[in-house]
């Protein structure tokens, strides 16, 4: 698939996001439109999963922490041939592709290491990866599951932190600063790497593909620019919460070409 080709499925996520939101009249926009890129380069180019074969054990397994960001998920689930109920948090949905409940923040990691850990105790070949967010980094969850993935040699998991440096309605230095987070993940004894564009199909395929070393399970930092695709909405803390109403409904259109 070529990178036209993912941008055009990028473009009919972004609007179909839009849509279901005015739909369900819910809100978290930014944070959905932040990891399409993210999504589709896993879905289409780096996740061993088969639709048709949602039971293979030896499947890699996705889980998105930051279930508030559900409705991008969804969809590409739907454009995978899955059924996904589509809701704004996750409920476990195995032969749709939602391996497990989450919504409230730093409880995915944890869940995601439970499973690589059981996955290396049984000799199950495939990756677990998860999708956090930057402020969800400030959850005590998130350090003991970063602890217990280094204690067990944990090399077939993944954490992919969505980094727009926004958290709630404030920006991530205001609320609770991280510092430097890629040598927290090194002196938690995981391999970091960074992606400076989140929204470059080139730099995240380049990525993802990195393999983990032997023995160290892999973080994976991604600059990504909240509201992305929508640039009146795009780095602005308050379409973390905020719902789409009058005249912002027409910008939300019009830059998604729904009108």
């Amino acid at each position: 698939m070529t990178d036209n080709q993912l941008r055009a499925i990028a473009k009919k996520i972004r609007a179909h996001v839009l849509k279901m939101i005015l739909d369900s009249k819910s809100s978290h926009i930014g944070s959905a439109l932040s990891i399409v890129e993210i999504l589709i380069t896993l879905y289409f180019k780096i996740l061993n999963t088969d639709p048709k074969n949602v039971n293979d054990p030896d499947r890699d397994k996705f889980i998105l922490s930051k279930a508030h960001a559900s409705f991008p998920l969804c969809l590409l689930l739907k454009e995978k041939g899955l059924k996904p109920k589509l809701t704004t948090h996750l409920e476990i949905d195995t032969k749709n592709g939602i391996h497990c409940t989450t919504g409230s923040l730093g409880h995915g990691l944890p869940i995601a290491t439970g499973m690589a850990f059981a996955r290396k105790q049984q000799k199950i070949p495939g990756k677990v990866y998860v999708m956090i967010s930057d402020g969800e980094c400030q959850e005590g969850t998130t350090w003991e599951s970063l602890l217990i993935g280094s204690k067990h040699k944990l090399d077939n998991l993944v954490v992919l932190v969505d980094y727009n440096e926004i958290q709630a309605l404030s920006r991530l230095k205001d609320a609770l600063p991280l510092g430097n987070l890629s040598t927290k993940f090194k002196a938690f004894n995981w391999d970091c790497i960074k992606v400076e564009d989140g929204h470059s199909f080139k730099s995240l395929i380049s990525s993802f593909k990195k393999k983990n070393r032997k023995g160290k399970p892999l973080a994976i930092i991604i600059n990504t620019i909240k509201g992305k695709g929508i640039k009146e909405f795009e780095d602005d803390p308050i379409w973390h919460a905020r719902k789409l109403q009058g005249k912002d409904i027409e910008i939300g259109k019009k830059k998604l070409g729904i009108i």
